[in-house]
């Protein structure tokens, strides 16, 4: 079974860490302002809607 040879500084650990919360934090951020768009009705972002999606599929 692997093991890691060196125990992992807690500075590094928490380096790793910091950096994968920002990255959600930014996905987040950005599915939020998406989704607001959308429901203001402001958007210029195009989805499929139901219908769009059955008719690519005739």
């Amino acid at each position: 079974m692997a093991v890691p040879k060196k125990k992992t500084s807690k500075s590094k650990r928490d380096s790793r860490r910091a950096t994968w919360r920002r990255k959600a934090e930014v996905q987040a951020q950005k599915a939020i302002s998406l989704g607001k768009s959308i429901l203001s009705g402001r958007s210029t972002f195009v989805y499929p809607t139901d219908e769009e999606e059955s008719e690519d599929e005739e």
